[in-house]
């Protein structure tokens, strides 16, 4: 589940993810260049800042990377149904394949992938079971890398002392104040956009529903049984160990449903 590699060939995908990565490359090579390392040799911050910033900026691209190239739930071509869980299975009609219910057809993939919640162009691929958990952890460590690239940026003009040593032969310092307001133009697109999607993600969770069940309003069903939060986010994530939710460099595996639940997965 979630181990095979899948390449989506969308050159409209390939734009966006290659937008994301440039914006993750320039604050990842100039923020640090610019404000973390001349304020460490002046001794204004701790190295704990620099390796902070490095830790959050690593774990965004580890998350984009491995969303984008992760499987996100597709069918095999001769999907085996057991036998007692055909009554949960049904027939797209586009493929004309059989598929688990709240399975969706992605018209840009040309596929069913298992509970899909949306295909998102920034990570050139869908968004499905198998991947819905990175999905997550790219928003949130996206936030968070925005987040203190801002606060950076602000600290840098009017809370840091100003700094003593400055090359001014260098490209970097001599464009600083331009490299930093398009740093904070950024910073300020990519978490306000991030933090909206964040915040319909959870709560598509904590409901139980997907992108595509909220917009074709197939969840009214008052007889639908109601999970604990903690069992939705144990279901996407694959364990039940909360620390793990917030780790990329690990394999997905699924859970066990409970029997009273298992009819509506």
């Amino acid at each position: 589940m979630g181990r095979r590699i899948h390449f989506v060939i969308d050159p409209q995908g390939w734009c966006c993810m290659g937008l994301i990565i440039f914006v993750w490359l320039y604050n990842t090579i100039f923020i640090p260049k610019v404000i973390l390392f001349p304020h460490y040799e002046e001794g204004h911050i701790s190295v704990v800042a620099i390796f902070c910033y490095y830790f959050c900026s690593l774990f965004c691209i580890a998350s984009l990377l491995r969303a984008s190239v992760a499987d996100p739930g597709k069918l095999p071509e001769n999907p085996k149904i057991p036998i007692t869980e055909r009554e949960y299975w049904e027939l797209c009609n586009k493929c004309n394949m059989m598929r688990p219910k709240r399975s969706h057809h992605c018209s840009r993939c040309g596929h069913c992938v298992r509970r899909m919640d949306h295909h998102c162009p920034w990570i050139n691929n869908c968004v499905g079971e198998d991947n819905h958990w990175l999905f997550l952890q790219l928003c949130f460590y996206t936030q968070i890398l925005s987040s203190y690239t801002l606060i950076l940026d602000f600290c840098h003009y009017y809370y840091f002392l100003p700094l003593k040593k400055e090359n001014w032969d260098v490209f970097v310092f001599r464009h600083e104040l331009a490299l930093l307001r398009i740093s904070a133009f950024m910073g300020l697109i990519i978490l306000g956009g991030i933090s909206g999607l964040f915040y319909t993600q959870l709560m598509g969770i904590f409901t139980d529903t997907t992108s595509i069940e909220k917009m074709s309003n197939c969840c009214e069903d008052i007889s639908r049984p109601q999970k604990p939060w903690q069992q939705t986010f144990s279901e996407v994530f694959g364990t039940r160990w909360k620390i793990l939710w917030f780790i990329p460099f690990r394999q997905r595996q699924p859970l066990r449903v409970p029997y009273h639940f298992a009819s509506h997965i």
